[in-house]
């Protein structure tokens, strides 16, 4: 599996993930380049879509999925997959915090191969946000993050699938909304997923975004540029 690269397997179904790890995935796969995910980020943390990406393949492909994403996960730090008290997944540490909780029901598919075109579609749309999303839905409400140390998290993601007997599943980007409680903010991205020329599925991840401010075209520019920069430096 392609996720083996990129995910350290320790003894009894556990595993953890390097910074170096973490940050290919993340620039390599989804092409995204937060600079929270930088091996050299002292608030450095494992992307959001590795963790997804790992419990499909892990786990398998249910009809309904919602995860939700309690807190970050640091480099190095031993984890494993177990049943919770609510009946769900979770992904915890040996000390039992918990990472990541995983609601799922209905049809399964397991089939690694499909799995991985499904999760490698995904992260693609996960990885074009930024700025072709999220800079236009900012313009709109009038508001930004803040451009020098930006902040974006991972808050939750949901999956509705008509049938889980796909072929070779691909998503397409169905809208996105931005919701704002004072200097906080909720960013909400759907998509369809499409099998064979049909609708199988639909989604949608939503993301915490803090420090909210007036916009201002100038900085947008700037951290434009600088996440251009970013990915020509990665690519050489």
């Amino acid at each position: 599996m392609f996720i083996e690269k990129y995910c350290t397997s320790l003894a009894d179904s556990r595993f953890s993930f390097t910074r170096e790890q973490a940050s290919l995935f993340a620039k390599r796969v989804a092409n995204d380049f937060n600079p929270l995910h930088d091996v050299d980020n002292s608030r450095f943390c494992v992307p959001g879509d590795l963790l997804f990406a790992k419990i499909l393949l892990s786990e398998g492909l249910y009809a309904d999925m919602r995860v939700t994403f309690n807190d970050m996960v640091s480099n190095g730090v031993e984890l494993e997959i177990c049943a919770n008290d609510d009946g769900h997944k979770s992904i915890c540490d040996l000390s039992g915090n918990m990472y990541m909780d995983i609601q799922y029901s209905g049809a399964r598919n397991h089939d690694t191969a499909m799995i991985e075109q499904l999760v490698r579609s995904y992260v693609a749309f996960s990885g074009d946000n930024f700025p072709n999303v999220f800079v236009p839905l900012m313009e709109s409400r009038g508001v930004m993050i803040n451009t020098v140390k930006p902040l974006v998290i991972y808050d939750s993601m949901t999956l509705k699938m008509a049938r889980v007997d796909l072929q070779h599943p691909r998503l397409e980007a169905a809208g996105a909304t931005l919701d704002i409680n004072g200097k906080r903010g909720k960013v909400t991205l759907k998509f369809t997923y499409y099998d064979q020329g049909q609708v199988v599925g639909t989604g949608e991840k939503t993301m915490i975004v803090s420090g909210l401010r007036p916009y201002d075209q100038q900085a947008i520019d700037a951290l434009i540029a600088e996440h251009q920069a970013r990915q020509q430096r990665f690519a050489s």
